[in-house]
């Protein structure tokens, strides 16, 4: 029973191989169960290639399935579409398409293998270009809000220096009345005067400025401050909602690019033991010497041909004769008096109705 399943999936007539012998029979066998298990892998590569598009294990099993049994009729048909031929030139250039499309196949089954195999390695390098993009984008949005920021920054050192210089100018004026009024500077005369008094109104209005400025300063620098909160609190929640497409970043197309970043020398040979399992069904017909089984598929496909080209030529015959006998049988006819009698009756009767229709035509025209 699994012998005959393998001889289904190999392709061959099955009517043909059972009347040849059990060594052409484990051939073609082989051959079946090397379809069958490449459709397999087709099958589990094709499968854990879209669980990581869909995230979801019964989609993408389904068209897993789909895919492996796309495999399997192909490999089917390159398989049973190769035949045994006297030249060996012949049979590869027929080949030839078929181990082309084998090859591409390998490729396709053999890359999600891959990423699967070196899954560890795979998201190493992930994490890698992760940690970069993040920082990456924490800077790309930070040149949104850090010129922002400086020019608050900015704008409260500036209200903290008017502060500062009222401050000096203040303590500029307090030195120079209290100077006044030791009488070490000024008129040098010692004791609270009308100059001491006029220097203490100017250093009591400065200080009074100083107050209010440092009042008003002060609320502006709280607004300004909140400003810079709002804006530091707005960068990180934008870096934050930003976060989970890069924590997103390991589908099928990054998979795949972060395989390639990996050294090819074991990709490479896992590729080329794919190609092999692919190929081998195409190799081993074109190797194989020709068989019990090509030799009655010949003859059959010979039996038919020849058939075809009998009935074909039967049919030229049956034509010709039947031509022949046309022309003769209407020749006798065209010299026959009483054909032509009747022929010129009808003739004459069919253009009298066709002017009395004319006729009545013209009458209801006018």
């Amino acid at each position: 029973m699994l012998q005959n399943f393998f001889i289904l999936c190999s392709g061959s007539d099955a009517s043909i191989l059972k009347t040849c012998s059990e060594g052409e029979q484990n051939k073609y066998a082989g051959i079946g169960a090397t379809v069958f298990f490449t459709a397999v892998m087709a099958f589990i590569a094709s499968s854990y290639a879209l669980y990581t598009v869909f995230d979801t294990i019964f989609t993408a099993i389904f068209f897993g399935l789909i895919w492996g049994l796309l495999i399997f009729n192909l490999d089917r048909f390159i398989v049973s579409t190769i035949k045994k031929r006297n030249s060996f030139s012949s049979e590869f250039l027929q080949a030839t398409p078929r181990i082309i499309l084998a090859v591409i196949i390998a490729v396709v089954i053999s890359k999600p293998l891959e990423m699967k195999i070196f899954e560890k390695e795979i998201n190493q390098v992930l994490l890698e270009q992760k940690n970069e993009m993040t920082l990456a984008n924490k800077q790309q949005l930070a040149q949104q809000y850090t010129p922002v920021v400086e020019k608050l920054n900015q704008d409260i050192v500036g209200l903290k220096s008017e502060i500062t210089t009222q401050e000096v100018e203040t303590n500029a004026l307090y030195d120079t009345y209290i100077t006044e009024a030791e009488g070490t500077a000024g008129t040098m005369l010692l004791g609270k005067g009308p100059v001491y008094a006029e220097k203490r109104e100017k250093h009591d209005a400065a200080l009074a400025e100083l107050n209010l400025l440092k009042e008003t300063n002060a609320q502006k620098i709280a607004g300004i401050e909140t400003q810079i909160a709002a804006l530091n609190g707005e960068y990180a929640e934008v870096v934050k909602n930003s976060q989970p497409i890069i924590d997103g970043f390991d589908g099928l197309m990054a998979r795949i690019n972060a395989l390639s970043e990996l050294p090819w020398f074991p990709s490479f040979f896992i590729f080329l033991l794919f190609l092999a399992i692919e190929t081998s069904p195409i190799i081993a017909k074109l190797l194989a010497p020709k068989g019990e089984y090509d030799l009655k598929l010949e003859d059959e496909e010979n039996t038919l041909k020849t058939w075809v080209t009998q009935k074909m030529l039967q049919r030229e015959k049956i034509l010709a004769t039947d031509t022949n006998l046309n022309e003769k049988i209407y020749s006798e006819i065209e010299e026959e008096e009483a054909v032509y009698a009747y022929k010129k009756q009808k003739a004459e009767e069919l253009l009298k109705l066709q002017a009395d229709a004319f006729h009545d035509l013209q009458v209801k025209s006018l």
